[in-house]
């Protein structure tokens, strides 16, 4: 009897080749070829029966499909609801990623409370944590309900079973890299693992009419572990960040086939759980009655909300050849540049000085409209001069030292003048140094 030639398999692709070699040859990726036998699923030839058409699954003209909108039913988190865009869609499956420790956990089991208060069935899988361990977390949080079913299992074949037996209306997988298949070689959290078993949970989803929740694991980059496919093959991608020495959170929406993706949730961790923020602009403010120097506000867009931020500079003589350049929240190449910008072009000696920049609250603030405060915010600490309390400013510097247009600055001055700031800072005021002149009376 003939021994079954080997092979070799893409973990990622599943390309084929019967040498050994470090870089997959279909997707560039390097240490992804595992060895598999020829005679465990590997291509076989096998005869296929002929397909019939059944009446359902015919094709239509695109005036004759249903127009009747997706029913949702809401999470009762509201923060939550706001990113998927209502709350779930039957048979929905939604990816949340996020950071080690971030509170995914916390959430979802805020989550699949609710949902066990309003007399839905809910099934909460963990493979990372054992069923008493999550049942002391749920005491801490007042999450305590009869309809939330709880399991341990990291099998596959094991969870499908649970799902059988609990005939939950919503699932709770945490993590999906921590399932594994008996059918499929591998240890748990390889890229055919995960895809095996995102794909049985999707197919379970769409037969019940069952809304999945996974959480993912992510990679030292930030991205999400596994086979970039399980990205393409969910309904939904959340992303829950957040830095851990602070206690406010965001949930993002990187994908969204019911509802917006530019939507984003804010939460705040206690020692009781997670609380939703819905207005969180005061976390990230700390006006005292005294005005200082070097303090400016500014308005930033977080997907559809604008949020008010505080930008604090601090500037002092250096004391080494290189002065020192500090950022917190900010882009440290962005504040580069606008240090050059006020030297050249509004007459500003920082070449000297050490400079540090921060923003409140550990917000972080990436889009370019936070130049003209950061640049207020620097101009006020050399010339020691405080901004006045009730001015916000926002706007793209550019390297000609204009003040640029940004998106949204209507929706900025109207949050801008609810919070009180009834002077703001733009793009009308044409260039930098007008700018300057406006907020600190030059």
């Amino acid at each position: 009897m003939a021994t079954p030639k080997t092979s070799f398999v893409c973990s990622e692709c599943g390309w084929t080749t019967v040498k050994w070699v470090g870089r997959c040859g279909e997707c560039q990726q390097w240490d992804t070829m595992q060895e598999a036998s020829a005679g465990r699923g590997l291509g076989t030839a096998r005869q296929v029966a002929p397909v019939r058409l059944i009446a359902s699954a015919a094709a239509k003209p695109i005036t004759d499909v249903s127009t009747k909108p997706v029913e949702v039913w809401p999470t009762r988190v509201g923060e939550f609801d706001r990113v998927l865009g209502g709350g779930l869609v039957p048979g929905a499956v939604i990816l949340l990623s996020g950071e080690p420790g971030v509170g995914k956990s916390t959430l979802l089991l805020e989550v699949a409370a609710n949902a066990a208060r309003s007399g839905s069935r809910v099934l909460y899988v963990s493979g990372e944590e054992s069923v008493g361990q999550v049942r002391m977390r749920a005491e801490r949080t007042n999450a305590l309900v009869n309809n939330l079913y709880l399991a341990a299992e990291t099998d596959l074949a094991t969870v499908l079973g649970q799902i059988d037996a609990v005939a939950p209306d919503l699932l709770v997988v945490d993590s999906v890299q921590t399932v594994a298949s008996s059918d499929i070689d591998g240890a748990a959290g390889m890229p055919s693992q995960v895809r095996e078993v995102a794909a049985n949970l999707i197919r379970v989803a769409k037969e019940r009419a069952l809304p999945v929740i996974l959480v993912g694991h992510v990679t030292k980059d930030g991205s999400i572990a596994g086979p970039r496919a399980l990205e393409h093959l969910v309904d939904v991608v959340c992303h829950f960040e957040g830095d851990r020495q602070t206690s406010l959170r965001f949930v993002r929406s990187l994908k969204n086939r019911f509802g917006p993706t530019d939507e984003v949730g804010c939460f705040e961790m206690t020692g009781d759980g997670i609380r939703e923020v819905p207005d969180p602009s005061g976390l990230f403010l700390s006006r005292g009655e005294a005005p200082v120097s070097g303090t400016c506000v500014t308005v930033t867009i977080e997907g559809k909300r604008a949020l008010i931020a505080e930008v604090q500079a601090l500037v002092v003589k250096s004391s080494t050849p290189q002065p020192r350049r500090v950022t917190n929240g900010v882009d440290s190449s962005r504040v580069a540049m606008l240090l050059a910008v006020l030297e050249r072009r509004a007459g500003l000696r920082v070449g000297e000085l050490d400079v540090y920049v921060s923003t409140v609250g550990g917000v972080r603030l990436a889009e370019p409209a936070a130049d003209l405060a950061i640049a207020i915010a620097i101009a006020s600490a050399v010339a020691d001069k405080p901004v006045a309390h009730n001015l916000a400013a926002f706007g793209e510097i550019s390297l000609a030292g204009e003040v640029r247009k940004v998106s949204n600055d209507k929706a900025r001055a109207s949050e801008a003048n609810r919070l009180g700031f009834v002077r703001t800072v733009d793009s009308t005021v044409g260039d930098l140094r007008a700018a300057l002149a406006l907020a600190l009376n030059w």
